[in-house]
């Protein structure tokens, strides 16, 4: 390779080898450049790590299924993370179909895009079908079928440590705990008089012990026993 010096030569020197040794090593140290990130210009792997959920609202008479596959980088390093790269999304239902293509799309580009995609979580979680949600075993309420998208997109990033899942600590757990306690309490005690033939919402007779005293022409009245507070 010629280089043309264009000033005059007033002095040189000779590099010896153990002064080009630490410029060597400098380069060879500096790690952090090669590890590699999630971008859009990342190829696609012949073969990739992918999670199917299951999805069968109560509104919609087929089941859909929804496949998330994951990217490895830096396999075999300390930077070694999965990384969301594809999602895919399949039912019998066609009504569906348009919205459901456009959905995975978007999202897979996202994913594709790098840099932080948790906030795709919140988004689809904010989606309210106008004709109103539905409920899930276990007492659960989704606005939307999307919205379960999005809950199904953050239990796998909770999965694969993207997101951190959100622990009770000793003190909140503490309180919870105390709060079911009481709750039980309050249903065994109105279990208690649930097979009862007094009115609904009777209070309790001080002198028979029976829920069974209501406001009867404006005195507090016992239907059991009679007692009464205007004697």
């Amino acid at each position: 390779m010629t280089i043309k010096i264009d000033h005059k030569i007033v002095g040189y020197q000779v590099e010896k080898p153990e002064e080009a040794a630490p410029k060597v090593e400098t380069k060879a140290t500096s790690a952090e450049g090669k590890v590699i990130r999630m971008h859009e210009k990342l190829e696609r792997p012949e073969m990739l790590i992918g999670s199917t959920y299951k999805v069968k609202p109560p509104v919609a008479d087929h089941a859909m299924y929804v496949t998330i596959n994951d990217i490895l980088l830096n396999e075999g390093t300390p930077h070694e993370n999965r990384r969301p790269f594809e999602i895919f999304i399949n039912s019998k239902n066609l009504d569906h179909y348009q919205w459901i293509v456009a959905l995975t799309r978007i999202i897979s580009a996202v994913f594709r895009k790098g840099g932080d995609s948790t906030f795709l979580v919140e988004e689809l979680k904010a989606v309210f079908d106008p004709r109103g949600g539905y409920w899930q075993p276990g007492g659960k309420f989704m606005p939307s079928i999307i919205a379960e998208l999005g809950h199904i997109i953050e239990k796998h990033m909770i999965s694969i440590g993207l997101i951190k899942d959100a622990v009770l600590d000793e003190y909140q757990m503490k309180l919870v705990n105390e709060k079911r306690a009481e709750y039980e309490a309050s249903k065994q005690q109105t279990d208690a008089f649930a097979d009862t033939q007094y009115p609904e919402g009777a209070q309790l007779c001080g002198k028979c012990s029976t829920a069974a005293v209501i406001m009867l022409d404006g005195c507090m009245t016992c239907l059991s026993c009679g007692d009464s507070k205007c004697g």
